[in-house]
Parts: C-alpha cells; structure tokens; sequence
C-alpha cells in the first residue's frame, strides 16, 4: 500500500499496562531507556510516548523499513505483556 512518505515506512505501536504500584517507574524506564535505545539505530525516524488514564503507555515509532523491537519491560512493571502492532501512511 502506497505510504505519505514511501512505501517503506512502517510506523509500530507499542502498548503496554502498568500495575498502579508501577505506572511512574515504567513511564520512566520507557521514556529513559527503551526508547533511547530506539532512537541510535539507523532506520528510525521519530519517536512519540503517550500515558494514559488507564495505566497504559503507548510509544509510536517511524520506520524507514523493518522496525526494531522495543525491549520487554523489567520484571515486575507491566500488568501484561506488551502488545505490538505496524501500521502504513495511507496518503489521503
């Protein structure tokens, strides 16, 4: 499916729920570690971290290609695994 910026950008959603014990040290260990990480490799383009009411943290990151997994959270901070999902730009 042709994309806005090519056919090769592939934008993944990651999204995980925190224990409310846990919400602060899970937003900070998503914001300080797991996206830095993120950000050094070459096909990444931009990053975005989102909070919810509902405990929840969502990143969405672009790609010129195949995306780069994000870590897993440290044992004990996520209620549940993470869940992933890649989408495309659609040009409308």
């Amino acid at each position: 499916m042709p994309g806005a910026e090519g056919d090769d950008v592939i934008v993944r959603m990651w999204e995980v729920r925190a224990y409310p014990r846990t919400f602060t040290d899970l937003l900070a260990w998503v914001c300080d570690e797991a996206v830095p990480r993120l950000e050094v490799e070459p096909l990444h383009i931009a990053s975005e971290v989102f909070s919810s009411t509902d405990l929840r943290v969502v990143v969405i990151s672009r790609w010129r290609g195949e995306p780069r997994p994000l870590a897993d959270p440290p044992e004990g901070l996520a209620a549940r695994s993470p869940h992933v999902w890649d989408f495309a730009p659609v040009d409308r």
